[in-house]
């Protein structure tokens, strides 16, 4: 069953299951629609599932252990939209979140990577700069951070990772990628844009 539920300024569809069965993928292909904040509509595929609300939502496309954990959760495909509340301590250190100093990272520690947990992740430098449309007449700054999985003890880089991420700062919206989603720039591309219900 699909339920719509308002929570912080942000109307989410979501699937609703009982609290102890993980919402198994529809057989369908048809769209699921996520509505956000200032009217942003995402229309899904229909294998894709959202979790949470509010300033945390999480979009699982794949296998995934614990879609309803934390941001970092490893062996999870997904992505994440974060609204105002989760920017405001989304730099690293729990600093504000800005795409011009840095990734979206709220943590001051090396967080576990997000393909092996025994490993942690270090985000460098930003490998792409620019603006990708999201929906018509709507520009997101537009970046992608060069991962890296690293052991823990000794900094030894086991495998590679991009976290793409689009942040509209006009209406506090920021998507984040750590799986190279196939879709999800089309995803975007399409999204439509309403005035949001008052």
């Amino acid at each position: 069953m699909i339920i719509s539920a308002a929570v912080a300024g942000v109307a989410v569809l979501a699937f609703q299951a009982p609290a102890s069965a993980a919402v198994p993928p529809s057989s369908s292909t048809a769209a699921n629609t996520l509505s956000l904040r200032a009217g942003l509509t995402l229309a899904l595929p229909g294998t894709w599932r959202v979790y949470g609300g509010g300033d945390q939502i999480r979009v699982v496309t794949g296998a995934c252990a614990k879609p309803k954990s934390h941001y970092f959760e490893p062996r999870c495909r997904s992505f994440w939209v974060m609204g105002a509340q989760a920017l405001k301590t989304g730099g690293e250190g729990f600093q504000p979140y800005n795409p011009n100093q840095g990734p979206f990272y709220p943590a001051v520690d090396v967080a576990p990577c997000a393909t092996n947990p025994s490993l942690g992740q270090v985000l460098g430098k930003a490998a792409a700069v620019g603006h990708r449309a999201v929906g018509a007449g709507h520009r997101a700054h537009y970046r992608v951070w060069t991962g890296r999985c690293v052991r823990n003890d000794n900094g030894e880089q086991k495998s590679t990772f991009s976290q793409r991420e689009w942040y509209l700062p006009k209406e506090r919206i920021l998507v984040v990628d750590q799986w190279n989603t196939p879709g999800l720039s089309t995803v975007l591309k399409n999204a439509t844009w309403s005035s949001p219900s008052r």
